[in-house]
């Protein structure tokens, strides 16, 4: 199965760099919290589920060389590190949910020192063993939305490197094609990264999956001629009233799809609904930097001293979206009002 990370008998935290696919295969280790977060923060990984796990897993790493059964001074080293990791992207509100998971349980369980460390790995395992049966699950439940073999368009990455194995958009993807019910996947380059271009194409490459790439300016044209029949995309955050924020990009084709008739369906866990951010307006927006649209692998493509915008995400108005898919069901309009019970589900 695709991962984006292994986690070595030693506890050592091995990324595949995602920045290096599709031309090679090369990984990063990382034994403390300070590489994970500059794993994330120079997306060697990316993606929210992703970011969020391994987040957990670095929080576990400040402590685990921890020596002293002193259960005060791992608390004010979970702290620091949790702030760290926090500072690294500010989108993915995964992260976030992630890193208090772990906090929680180290303010909770009142064990000693040592005793503790092995309590907070244990979590972070959880959280990816969770992540990857739920994904499984929208899979499952994306697919089930779907009564006739289709042509899916997607943008992005929303698959096995964006999350702790099998994905949440391409986790449908996968299962449309188990049920012999894909025609073809239409993956959109996804500029400035490329993140579809490289890593959702290698992905459904690897495993045998029909697709097709296309460039992030032929969505029109493509629902237009009918080639289009359903646009199934991840999140990074999901506000209370539906509004999506997801990769720069997801938005035109939201427009695109509600102009022609075409579903709109995101796919994400119940960890990405972030109910105390009220819409989309108060998402905060990662900007990055203008060498990402300047280059294309160090590449300058545009004359020098060109400045740039690189606005990281965009937001999609919960109007615009046919339905939210999580691993606890399905959530219709009015979003308001069908979010919080999946997140209040036990």
């Amino acid at each position: 199965m695709i991962t984006p990370f292994t986690l070595t008998e030693n506890d050592i935290l091995i990324f595949l760099d995602q920045r290096r696919l599709p031309w090679e295969e090369v990984t990063f280790p990382a034994s403390t919290a300070q590489d994970v977060a500059w794993a994330i923060r120079e997306m060697v990984v990316r993606g929210a589920p992703a970011i969020g796990i391994a987040a957990a897993i670095g929080l576990y790493l400040s402590i685990k060389d921890y020596q002293k059964d002193d259960r005060e001074g791992l608390l004010y080293t979970i702290q620091g590190a949790k702030e760290l990791l926090a500072s690294t992207r500010p989108t993915a509100v995964n992260l976030f949910w992630a890193l208090d998971r772990i906090e929680n349980v180290a303010l909770t369980s009142h064990l000693p020192g040592q005793k503790l460390k092995m309590r907070l790995r244990a979590e972070a395992i959880r959280i990816w063993e969770e992540d990857v049966n739920a994904n499984k699950r929208m899979g499952a439940l994306g697919a089930g939305l779907f009564a006739s073999p289709a042509t899916v368009l997607t943008h992005c990455n929303a698959g096995a490197l964006a999350t702790g194995g099998y994905g949440t958009a391409l986790g449908v993807i996968r299962a449309l094609y188990d049920r012999g019910m894909l025609k073809m996947a239409l993956v959109s380059e996804t500029r400035p990264l490329l993140q579809g271009a490289r890593l959702t194409a290698w992905e459904l490459w690897k495993e045998g999956i029909p697709y097709r790439l296309v460039t992030d300016n032929m969505g029109g044209y493509l629902m237009a001629k009918g080639m289009v029949d359903a646009v199934v995309v991840g999140a990074d955050r999901i506000a209370a009233n539906g509004d999506v924020a997801n990769k720069i990009g997801t938005y035109a084709l939201s427009v695109l799809a509600e102009r022609h008739g075409v579903p709109f369906y995101v796919v994400a866990p119940t960890s990405t609904i972030d109910l105390s951010t009220p819409s989309g307006e108060h998402i905060p927006i990662e900007e990055r930097p203008e060498q990402e649209v300047t280059t294309i692998r160090d590449t300058r493509i545009c004359p020098r001293g060109t400045k740039a915008l690189n606005p990281a995400f965009d937001v999609t108005p919960s109007e615009l979206v046919t339905a939210i898919v999580t691993e606890k069901g399905v959530a219709r309009p009015i979003y308001s009002e069908t979010l919080p019970p999946l997140w209040e589900e036990p």
